[in-house]
């Protein structure tokens, strides 16, 4: 992939944009706090169109920037975005990482359930994000975008399931935050030991990102809004297709 005018030339730039983005990553824990004014219904709504979206913001990002780039770094591209699909599938079984974007939420009744699963998650989400700039700048920012289209849906759920589980508004918001800055941890472990396995961690993290749109994603549409949510992901996926013509300048 071209690196354009994001490129990143030293060690030093490199760690400071891995830093950036998380950081700009972590701050999506606080999103909930801002969905406090809006009516239950109304916040559904919203959160079903921000999920579309982000479907399709995954979609394009595995399909149309980590797959391809990953087919350049390693022969064994296809076979690890397979592993990835089914090390997602396997996490959520194992580890409830089960993404949460209605606001009652029957499978993560138990709050502390939603808040160790999802730190889990976001080390994940750190990990692939330091592999992504540690093959270059272009790549990092147009992952972590993806990402983020992600992490705000779901922050918005995860918060609304702590206050029917009985957080208290601060004490929801305090732990949505400190879950999801654990996404510092794995951009600095990413930038410190993955240099050596960023191939196949960009592979990994496009089998995981088409596992997370196509399973946790999509189907939650099906029923709703249907042409709506149908346009909002064609705008995830274009903005995606926007970004690699603009980065190949």
């Amino acid at each position: 992939m071209p690196t354009g005018f994001l490129a990143t030339t030293t060690n030093q730039g490199v760690l400071g944009n891995i830093l950036l983005a998380t950081v700009v990553d972590s701050l999506v824990g606080l999103v909930g706090v801002f969905s406090l004014p809006f009516s239950q219904e109304k916040l559904q709504r919203i959160v079903d169109y921000l999920v579309a979206f982000a479907a399709g913001a995954m979609i394009g990002g595995a399909f149309l920037h980590l797959l391809p780039e990953a087919m350049e770094l390693t022969a064994a591209a296809g076979e690890l975005a397979v592993v990835g699909f089914l090390g997602f599938f396997l996490s959520e079984r194992l580890l409830s990482w089960k993404h949460c974007h209605n606001l009652k939420c029957d499978k993560h009744s138990v709050g502390w359930l939603v808040v160790i699963g999802d730190a889990l998650h976001n080390v994940v989400d750190g990990l692939v994000i330091a592999s992504a700039f540690l093959v270059d700048a272009a790549l990092g920012w147009t992952t972590t975008l993806a990402i983020i289209a992600h992490e705000v849906p779901q922050e918005i759920g995860n918060f609304a399931v702590l206050i029917h589980g009985g957080f208290s508004r601060t004490s929801a918001t305090l732990w949505t935050f400190l879950s999801q800055a654990t996404c510092l941890l794995g951009g600095l472990a990413g930038y410190f030991l993955g240099a050596a396995y960023k191939p196949f961690l960009i592979a990994l993290a496009a089998g995981g990102f088409i596992y997370i749109a196509a399973v946790d994603l999509l189907p939650e549409l099906h029923h709703r809004a249907p042409l709506n949510n149908f346009l909002l992901f064609l705008v995830g996926v274009l903005i995606m297709e926007g970004l690699k013509l603009l980065l190949a300048v």
